[in-house]
């Protein structure tokens, strides 16, 4: 069995020999419209310029095609889908650990990391690990989450509220919507 490799371009053109229309309407490389003309006399203009012959428009009546370069359409047109990948921004989720006992300077140094995360774009996942006999007190944990939440206030919503998952609290921030 014979395997392909996928085109990147989800668009897949004929070009020069794989063209097998009797008609078609030819445009030159500058632009120009040549008319409309048989396959084999747009090839022959197309190797007279040492270019291909590309269909661009197969369901008009009757097909279009250009004169190209194939290669350098290839070329360019990869290079726009890179450059547009290249300025997507994901959103990445940020994780800032807590503890029960944190200190004023601690919790303000993790506030200003939040701030900076969510500044960039990305999500915010706190979360306090209760150790030990901590499990005992769950309740200073919803205090602690809900403190940060206020300070988090001027610039995130809570995403998700905080939530006891076995030893761990977790609660998710994000951005607020522009207006």
């Amino acid at each position: 069995m014979f395997w392909r490799c996928l085109t990147i371009s989800n668009k897949e053109l004929q070009i020069n020999d794989d063209i097998r229309d009797r008609e078609l309407r030819v445009i030159d490389s500058d632009g120009s419209q040549l008319g409309i003309m048989s396959a084999n006399q747009a090839l022959d203009k197309a190797a007279e310029k040492n270019l291909d012959l590309v269909k661009i428009s197969p369901q008009a009546n009757p097909p279009v095609c250009k004169i190209m370069d194939y290669g350098k359409y290839r070329f360019e047109q990869a290079k726009r889908e890179k450059e547009a990948r290249k300025n997507q921004h994901t959103v990445n989720i940020k994780e800032i650990r807590l503890s029960l006992n944190i200190d004023t300077h601690d919790f303000n140094t993790k506030l200003g990391h939040a701030k900076r995360f969510i500044g960039e774009g990305d999500k915010v996942k706190v979360s306090i690990r209760f150790r030990g006999r901590e499990m005992g007190h769950p309740e200073i944990g919803y205090a602690t989450m809900k403190k940060f939440a206020d300070a988090c206030s001027e610039f995130a919503n809570v995403e998700k509220a905080a939530k006891l998952e076995g030893r761990n609290m977790l609660m998710f921030l994000a951005s607020k919507p522009n207006k």
